[in-house]
């Protein structure tokens, strides 16, 4: 208990000894023998000093009470008949006393109010500090709390950032590899000026030999800068809005320099006319194209065009079509032994999305599944003239599960989902045979995505989503290695 409260429970104590007293001390001071106390059960008990008078209406009568219903202690004084008192010497003396009495117990009243408010008071202030203290442990808490989620985030990071050292360390190795390049490159330009002035100087094999080992060095050098592992994918840049909600767009990654046409499918299935604009900004601001009609629908939105030719899906099969759209005839037909198709195995939105056709740095893919691989996802590499199929690796990821696939110099990402929050989260190493779980976010702007492809001439990710025509920009990282040259 708090001390105002001890100081409360002193004063009532010491009001109850006041009265006690006054109780068992008056009929002495004003000569009585005889006090008569009133008993809880309404009975009398009589106690005597002297000799008993032998009229009761001639003596005094006190009665006295511990306490009240609300805890007060009580007093009661009878006097004797007026005619017994008028004679008495001693009258004038208890009516003082009487009067004094009196003064007491109103004093003692007001203070019992004021008590009475001040502890009413007490445990209303003691209820709010009760209160603050509880407001000001939820703001610790809280505070707490806030600092734990900034830690949290600063360290998730630096658990980002972390792997990146190793990259810039060889960042470091590769400017060096340049220099190399750069003063081999002057070396050889000055003995080609010597020897136009002097012919003979030096052996003609040797230096052609030294020549061509240095221009496959560097071709390999551009190879390497030209892939590199995905590390970010941008902000959605909105080319256009058109069409339903479901389609695929896309550039031919060989197209000779100049030739910029852009090719617009509508639909995932029982469509077979293929738009043809003439530039990526008569695509984005006039509505002004040529039409191409397939010999066979399509299935899916994972064509691709790729040296003038359009590859795609022939609708409720397993069969993959070269198109091209010069002659427009069918250059060659092959089907996918064992790919599941008509909705079998499709991505996580359906779309009949069982074959997804996909171009990289390193030419024409298929992505499917099959039963023998338990509807896990299937990478075969094709050869773009023949469709044979070249090589083929099993993963362990469930196409069902998928969202949509790409592939970047030989790696296949997979993202999580198609709509709401999307993430590029699983990557397959075609030439290690190896898999991990990855964390690239990118903005779903539209809410559903039902194509996504990487053309490796504008590196940059296309992507249809609910019918909006969409690019992502995407950052590599490019890691190059004296003994890989």
């Amino acid at each position: 208990m708090s001390v105002p409260l001890l100081k409360i429970g002193v004063v009532l104590s010491t009001m109850a000894m006041i009265t006690n007293w006054m109780s068992q001390t008056l009929p002495s001071l004003v000569g009585l023998n005889t006090t008569k106390l009133s008993a809880a059960s309404g009975g009398t008990l009589d106690r005597s000093t002297g000799v008993l008078p032998t009229n009761p209406e001639e003596s005094w009568q006190v009665y006295s009470s511990a306490q009240d219903s609300e805890g007060r202690c009580i007093c009661t004084v009878v006097a004797p008949q007026q005619a017994m008192c008028s004679r008495d010497a001693r009258t004038r003396q208890l009516r003082q006393l009487l009067e004094k009495v009196q003064n007491m117990s109103q004093s003692i009243e007001v203070l019992d109010r004021r008590t009475q408010r001040d502890l009413q008071y007490v445990e209303k202030m003691e209820n709010q500090m009760k209160g603050l203290e509880s407001k000001f442990r939820q703001v610790e808490e809280s505070h707490k709390q806030h600092l734990a989620r900034q830690f949290k985030a600063i360290k998730a990071k630096m658990d980002e950032l972390r792997p990146l050292i190793p990259v810039l360390e060889e960042y470091k190795a590769d400017a060096k590899l340049v220099l190399q390049f750069k003063e081999e490159v002057q070396n050889l330009t000055a003995v080609l000026n010597e020897l136009q002035e002097e012919i003979g100087a030096y052996d003609y094999d040797e230096l052609q030999s030294r020549v061509s080992n240095l221009e496959e060095r560097l071709r390999a050098c551009m190879q390497k800068l030209a892939c590199g592992k995905l590390t970010g994918i941008s902000d959605p840049v909105t080319i256009k809005t058109s069409g339903s909600r479901f389609g695929s767009w896309m550039t031919d990654p060989l197209a000779p320099e100049g030739d910029n046409r852009v090719w617009y499918m509508d639909g995932y299935h029982n469509n077979r006319f293929v738009r043809e604009y003439k530039s990526m900004l008569d695509f984005m601001t006039t509505d002004n194209f040529t039409s191409h009609r397939l010999p066979h629908p399509w299935s899916g939105t994972g064509q691709v065009v790729y040296n003038g030719s359009i590859y795609f899906n022939k609708f409720q099969s397993h069969i993959v079509i070269r198109f091209d759209l010069k002659t427009e005839t069918i250059l060659k037909t092959r089907s996918l032994d064992y790919a599941g198709y008509n909705n079998m195995y499709h991505y996580a939105w359906g779309g009949h999305s069982d074959i997804d056709l996909m171009v990289d740095e390193n030419g024409l893919w298929a992505v499917y599944a099959t039963n023998q691989n338990a509807g896990n996802i299937v990478i075969s590499r094709l050869d773009p003239v023949s469709l044979q199929v070249l090589q083929t690796w099993n993963t362990s990821y469930p196409k069902r599960s998928a969202g949509e696939a790409f592939i970047i110099c030989g790696t296949l990402y997979v993202t999580n989902g198609y709509s709401g929050g999307t993430k590029v989260h699983y990557a397959y190493q075609t030439n290690a045979s190896t898999y991990e779980y990855i964390d690239i976010p990118f903005q779903n702007k539209y809410s559903h995505i039902s194509m996504l492809d990487y053309n490796p001439k504008d590196r940059a990710l296309y992507a249809w989503n609910n019918g909006h025509q969409i690019l992502y920009n995407v950052t590599l990282f490019h890691v190059i290695r004296s003994d890989e040259l």
